[in-house]
């Protein structure tokens, strides 16, 4: 096993710089989910880790070694990638084999890497099958069989799940994650999905147009969101954002004030959906336009009825609407405000 350092990495292509700095140190048998938006950089750091993708500054160690200008295949790393990148012409054994094989290792210990791969992904019995025969959730575990036989330092995921049905990708998720804490192989997980994040990581790293804006485990992230951007991209629904002001009395937004820190100047307040309370004496007065029933809770989409800014809460049970809009009073406790600098947009 080994770690993982990135050390101020850039990556340029031409006069676009996509990676700008960006340094991890990544713990022996650390599972790290790297999340973002389309666009931000992550599968392209991921890449440059495997090697598939220069550096065009900064330096990749792996273990004890720089690698930066090592070939991918003396990295001592697997890949798993969105497509599986099966051989359809070959079998279920003969695809997870098919590394060993190249490597030249002799064919009854590839037979035996491959039996003791297939029965830990519950492949045995598909063996003799070809990909075309597998549903996707099979072929993702013919993909990772391939890449546990190697017995790399570093499992390298670049958006795995992203083919799967929604009810696939949470099986997945569960064994890998699973598969990876029995195996304690150092992991870098590239995802767009937060929920993926937040429910595999040991820690995880939010991306924006280049920069790690945060690095931390999932709850540090979601309860201490470092700028506005990890704030609105981490959680579901999205935090409400406001323009607001703090004063001695607590922090104003429009006609409406909440109960916070005292202080001067303006500030960005963020409000999680789900920290916002039914209250008949609360201070936030909404107009509910639309409600979204989700079962264990419903989601209110309105506006603040004194300043117009749209709000979005998220309530426990059900809420029917029997008409146009309706009225709806709610509080949020002190421990639940977030405050941005409206400058920076760096948490305060």
């Amino acid at each position: 096993m080994a770690t993982v350092d990135l050390t101020d990495l850039h990556k340029r292509f031409g006069a676009t710089e996509v990676i700008k700095g960006v340094t991890l140190h990544v713990d022996d048998g650390e599972f790290v989910v790297i999340v973002g938006p389309s666009g931000c950089g992550k599968s392209t750091l991921l890449r440059m880790v495997a090697g598939l993708e220069t550096v065009s500054a900064g330096e990749v160690r792996i273990g004890d070694r720089r690698v930066n200008e090592l070939e991918p295949m003396d990295r001592d790393i697997s890949m798993v990638f969105q497509n599986y990148a099966l051989y359809p012409h070959m079998s279920v054994r003969q695809n997870i084999g098919y590394g060993l094989k190249i490597a030249k290792m002799p064919k009854d210990r590839i037979a035996a890497k491959v039996e003791e791969a297939a029965s830990l992904l519950q492949l045995t019995d598909y063996l003799d099958r070809r990909p075309r025969d597998l549903s996707g959730g099979q072929r993702q575990r013919v993909a990772m069989g391939r890449a546990i036989v190697r017995e790399p330092s570093v499992f390298l995921f670049d958006e795995p799940l992203s083919n799967l049905d929604a009810k696939l990708r949470v099986q997945m998720r569960l064994e890998i994650k699973s598969l990876q804490a029995k195996l304690g192989i150092t992991s870098l997980y590239v995802t767009h999905d937060q929920v993926e994040a937040m429910t595999m990581a040991d820690r995880m790293v939010v991306m924006h147009a280049g920069i790690a804006e945060q690095i931390g485990t999932p709850l540090d992230v979601y309860e201490r969101p470092a700028t506005v951007f990890v704030a609105q991209f981490i959680g579901s629904p999205s935090m409400n954002i406001f323009d607001a002001t703090r004063t001695a009395e607590g922090i104003g937004f429009g006609e409406t004030s909440v109960p916070g820190p005292a202080g001067h100047g303006p500030v960005k307040l963020g409000l999680r959906p789900e920290h916002l309370l039914r209250d008949e004496d609360g201070p936030l007065h909404m107009r509910v336009h639309l409600a979204e029933p989700l079962g264990a809770n419903t989601l209110l989409h309105g506006q603040l009825t004194d300043t117009d800014l749209p709000i979005t809460a998220s309530i426990p049970g059900v809420w029917r609407m029997t008409g146009g809009a309706e009225d709806l009073r709610l509080s949020v406790r002190p421990q639940d405000l977030h405050l941005f600098d409206p400058t920076t947009e760096r948490r305060l």
